[in-house]
């Protein structure tokens, strides 16, 4: 029974620390910064300038990273085991934590037993089991106080970079390159862009082309109206016509003609027109100068 009990528990422990690492998320943890040659650059809490490591949470949660391993020897996975009992060794979302390869683990958690210089430049990280590689990098031989980082962070492509940023993003200086500057760094003899440009001239030209032979085909093409006949109605149509016709409407078609023929009438001018008439004729012709004069008669009363 209790050995029953004991594997119980232990199957029990080994589901909860699965439980654990997949909720950390130990795998979103990527090497995103190295530095080998320190001469004037970042300062680790005894004062000293070293070669560092910075590493970096992608995910979106905090990430414990106490039990894994710094090597740099890919045959010695698990060559410095970080510390558990430390809690700077928990790394928020999204942010960044710096190891120093000083060969002085006895300045704390932070600080790693091997070193990093022009000889060894090989770093990797391998997860709690000793066997999972987590992220590793080769760093080239730089300059001093030049890094080997990762743009953008955590994912990007390693590039060698002027300015180290530890302990914060690697775009922090990257931000004020404009993206005519960026084209100029991919196509420094301006080959792409003639291309580019010869490519949308030509484009518009040929669509401009098939445009106007498409108006022109449309002009061209002859517009044709049919005419229909009027269908002739046959007498039975007709008359199935004139007596759909209500009574109504003969009745005020007859009252409409009748006002009109007895209202028909000329339009009077309001302007009168006086006109002076002279006679021309000869006194001689006239006749009140032929009529005689009859002798005046008196008439005698006798009394």
């Amino acid at each position: 029974m209790k050995k029953i009990k004991k594997l119980y528990l232990a199957i029990i422990g080994t589901l909860l620390g699965l439980g654990s690492v997949n909720a950390q998320s130990i795998s979103d943890i990527r090497i995103n910064e190295v530095m080998l040659f320190n001469k004037t650059n970042y300062i680790d809490s005894y004062g000293e300038r070293s070669a560092w490591i910075e590493l970096m949470n992608t995910s979106y949660n905090s990430v414990n990273v106490a039990g894994c391993y710094f090597t740099n020897d890919i045959t010695s996975p698990t060559k410095y085991r970080i510390p558990t009992a430390d809690p700077v060794t928990l790394i928020p979302q999204q942010q960044y934590l710096v190891f120093f390869a000083n060969g002085k683990s006895v300045h704390g958690t932070l600080h790693l037993n091997f070193l990093l210089d022009s000889t060894s430049r090989f770093v990797a990280l391998f997860a709690p089991d000793g066997r999972t590689l987590i992220d590793s990098v080769t760093v080239p031989v730089i300059g001093i106080d030049k890094s080997f980082v990762r743009l953008p962070d955590g994912f990007g492509v390693w590039q060698v970079s002027e300015l180290a940023t530890p302990n914060s993003t690697n775009e922090l200086f990257e931000t004020h390159v404009t993206a005519g500057e960026k084209f100029v760094k991919f196509d420094p003899y301006g080959i792409v862009m003639s291309l580019i440009a010869m490519t949308v001239v030509f484009f518009a030209l040929f669509v401009l082309y098939r445009l106007f032979k498409l108006m022109a085909r449309v002009v061209q093409k002859p517009i044709r109206i049919r005419f229909t006949k009027p269908k002739q109605l046959t007498a039975e149509a007709t008359e199935r016509q004139v007596n759909e016709i209500p009574g109504e409407v003969f009745a005020a078609i007859s009252a409409a003609l009748f006002f009109y023929e007895t209202e028909k009438h000329d339009q009077e001018s309001t302007i009168l027109t006086i006109e002076r008439v002279s006679r021309r004729y000869s006194p001689w012709s006239s006749k009140i100068y032929t009529l005689r004069q009859s002798p005046q008669r008196v008439v005698v009363i006798k009394k």
